[in-house]
């Protein structure tokens, strides 16, 4: 049992402590701690995070502040403990250590906790016959379950989330007012008796609630059909993944022939059996997060059908607990967990709009009475490795589910900015403090449902924090949405400022990294506006937040019919064999045996469109020539789903970054930026094809021609410039292999190189860098 020290002799220490310290649990841990080494004092929350005044001998309070970083929860993302000696004797109240009521006047600056997994715990409980929780589908504790998908404003208390409408029974007011006990403050506390319930809806209109809507859509799971299941952010739609009839159904009814599927799995064992995990990849998955993580197929594990030509899988543990539930049903270990939504549209988060539209391809639909307030979709993430980096690379593909809202730190203060991101894979961006906190993915801005969406992200973000920006930073582009949003009424800020696409993907990776100075910035991806008025996308850029110039670029290619050439790269291929053959059809179309997908007509017009600029802007998209080269390389005419032909051209490397004997692209000097000309590789290409080369290996060589151009350019401009650090970003950098051998290069050539590690590398990542050009373009005291 513990004393108190004696207030005569005891020093006064005032602690604050900042993070993620609220709705994890914190307060609890301090009152636990404090009480077992001796100390008096109190503990509060209030809007910069926790503060703790504590009164004992000065070895026990040195403890006490070790303990607070270093003994956190698991939940706890301490970001510091800022310790103040030597308050006036008498100013802590002598007792026993006690937790006091929040203060919440003032700005706020503590940060608001992810969603998170189910504890083990709660899973303890949830499978215990004599627990009073057992099979109930919304346990959680102040260590897991839902937060910001719930969270509807400040301070983070339960009649601010979407829990204010159910009323706590005795026994769990009991829990939540207990400091000793696991629920202390869980502010989604419930049990059977008072919280929220699963129903069960089927095509017919009949609905049945609790453990048998459960045991019902395991049922039509086990069955081979689809289920729509409520998650934690939102709605997916699920089938046995082991079934491949129950697979074909699904793509058949959503309309997705190729789109590989993400799989929720039952535990790690299963998890072992279907994809080849790491102790580090293990560590990913298995993190409170609970992300979908890209790891390699395991030989026939499951049908071919749930990714199709790739040697990845996504693969996810639980991470609500009636996730739990459905998978520890007799013959359900694996789900295809996909986005609930219609083609074209969001993920369903609300219970209304699911029952609407979902049945167009869901059987039956598993929801609840817990509405989610913002929409959360599922992180997913890859961890690489190579012999020549330290440790290995965790890249975002998607930054969502329990990873946001937290910030990054770019390690200065910059001014208040909202960005609003591009057009594609948008998040939105808005800053207190040397804080960036950016969003969660929101998607594509082409409907009105997601245009929607994204103002709703960024007035809810401003709402937590209590932020109002007075800049707006969007994209160049003058007909995205975005940017008219930014130009009109939702503007809303005394200021606004344009910023070139490819610039703020530069930016975003140096503010990450906290790169300053001139940089060299490689910026590959497969569209981005440019002040020229054409699409870039293959760009050498020097220069620092405020202001670059364009030192390198793909040779401009004809995007012959404009957009459609996205969704048919096989008419890009065509441009790229025209354009490496003089111009000459024939020659072009004898080359490459895939151009025989186009018939002699469409070969004439297309030529022709080509020549004369008819529909066929230019453009020097690095994305565009991975999907000319896959196209050519027979890998991919027609595309279902973005960037299908270069994910499937780099799938056939099978995560093996070895290069090969490279093809050579020639460099030419301009008035302008240096012109990277892939030409000698399209022909090499032809050459290797006619010689009866195999694929994978064409598509090796392409791969490493490309890694060698990006080295050889980048010694040019530093024998040029003398600038030897080097940022790579866009979303061409999450080809594996090109981003590997292009950071362990440059490294190896003598540059400061970086890469993305806590945003993603593609267009989910361009918010950041729009809010540090805008910051640096600020007027000061502007």
């Amino acid at each position: 049992m513990s004393t108190v020290t004696p207030p005569s002799a005891a020093q006064q220490w005032r602690l604050r402590v900042t993070g993620v310290v609220q709705g994890v649990g914190y307060r609890p841990f301090v009152y636990k701690l404090a009480h077992e080494l001796g100390l008096a004092g109190w503990v509060r929350n209030d809007p910069e995070g926790v503060l703790v005044e504590a009164s004992g001998p000065a070895a026990a309070l040195a403890e006490f502040a070790a303990g607070l970083k270093d003994r956190a929860p698991e939940l706890a993302q301490v970001d510091g403990v800022r310790v103040t000696r030597g308050l006036p004797a008498g100013s802590v109240p002598a007792g026993p250590f006690t937790i006091v009521h929040s203060e919440h006047a003032g700005a706020r600056s503590a940060l608001i906790p992810a969603d998170t997994h189910v504890c083990g715990d709660c899973q303890a409980e949830l499978r215990d016959p004599r627990d009073r929780r057992h099979r109930y589908p919304f346990i959680n504790c102040t260590n897991c379950g839902p937060r910001y998908s719930l969270i509807r404003d400040l301070p983070y208390d339960r009649p601010m989330t979407t829990m204010a409408s159910f009323t706590m029974c005795a026994a769990c007011k009991a829990e939540y007012e207990d400091p000793m006990d696991r629920r202390y403050h869980a502010q989604p506390n419930a049990c059977p008796d008072c919280g929220p319930r699963l129903l069960l809806t089927d095509r017919d209109g009949t609905t049945v609630e609790g453990d048998t809507a459960l045991r019902r859509a395991a049922q039509v799971l086990a069955d081979g059909g689809i289920a729509a299941v409520k998650s934690v952010g939102g709605f997916h739609l699920a089938v046995d993944a082991t079934r491949a009839e129950a697979v074909a159904l699904l793509r058949r009814r959503k309309r997705r022939d190729s789109k590989p599927f993400a799989v929720m799995v039952r535990d790690l064992a299963t998890a072992q059996r279907l994809v080849a995990l790491s102790e580090d990849e293990i560590d990913v998955l298995r993190s409170p997060a609970r992300p979908i993580l890209l790891a390699r197929k395991q030989p026939d594990s499951l049908p071919e059908s749930v990714a199709p030509r790739n040697p990845n899988l996504g693969i996810m543990l639980p991470s609500a607990p009636h996730h739990h539930l459905l998978l520890d049903e007799p013959g359900l270990e694996a789900l295809v967990m996909t986005s609930g939504n219609i083609s074209g549209y969001p993920i369903a988060y609300r219970n209304e709009e699911a029952l609407e539209q979902l049945f167009e391809i869901a059987d039956v639909i598993l929801y609840h009475d817990r509405d989610i307030e913002i929409r959360v979709d599922d992180s997913v993430v890859r961890l690489s490795v190579h012999e020549e980096l330290d440790e290995p690379l965790l890249q975002f593909i998607r930054r969502a589910r329990g990873y946001a809202p937290y910030p990054v730190d770019v390690g200065r203060e910059v001014a208040p900015v909202v960005a609003l991101g591009a057009e594609l894979k948008t998040t939105v961006a808005l800053t207190n403090g040397s804080q960036v906190f950016l969003s969660q993915h929101i998607g594509d801005l082409k409907n009105d449902e997601t245009f929607a969406a994204h103002r709703r992200t960024a007035r809810h973000l401003a709402r937590l924090y209590a932020l109002e920006p007075r800049i707006t930073a969007h994209d160049l582009h003058p007909q995205f949405r975005s940017t008219r949003a930014a130009l009109g009424e939702d503007g809303g800020t005394e200021r606004t400022v344009e910023v070139q696409h490819h610039h703020a993907h530069m930016a975003s990776c140096m503010a990450e990294n906290h790169v300053t100075g001139t940089t060299l910035g490689v910026v590959f991806d497969g569209f981005g506006y440019g002040e020229d008025g054409t699409v870039w996308g293959g760009e050498f850029l020097l220069g620092d937040f405020a202001a670059y110039r364009r030192v390198g670029r793909l040779r401009r290619l004809p995007l012959i019919g404009g957009d459609q050439a996205v969704r048919e790269p096989i008419r890009t291929g065509y441009a790229l064999a025209l354009d490496a053959f003089d111009g000459d059809p024939e020659q072009a179309a004898s080359a490459f045996p895939a151009l025989a997908e186009l018939d002699g007509r469409q070969r004439h017009v297309y030529a022709t469109m080509a020549a004369r600029g008819i529909n066929s802007p230019p453009t020097s998209s690095m994305g565009r020539l991975f999907d000319g080269a896959a196209a050519l390389a027979g890998v991919c005419a027609r595309a279902e789903y973005e960037a299908q032909g270069p994910i499937e051209l780099e799938g056939l490397l099978m995560r093996d970054a070895a290069p090969e004997p490279a093809y050579r692209f020639a460099g030419h000097g301009t008035d302008g930026p240096t012109e990277v000309d892939p030409r000698p590789v399209v022909r090499a290409m032809a050459a290797d094809i006619a010689a009866g080369l195999p694929v994978d290996r064409i598509s090796r060589r392409f791969h490493t021609a490309v890694v060698e151009m990006v080295r050889e350019r980048c010694r040019a401009v530093r024998e040029e410039t003398g600038v030897h650090q080097v940022v790579l970003s866009g979303g061409v950098f999450l080809n594996e292999f090109l981003l590997l051998n292009c950071l362990t290069g440059l490294t190896a050539d003598g540059f400061d190189t970086y890469v993305h590690r806590q945003v993603p590398t593609n267009d989910g990542g361009i918010a950041l860098g729009q809010v540090m050009v805008a910051d640096a373009r600020n007027p000061a005291g502007k």
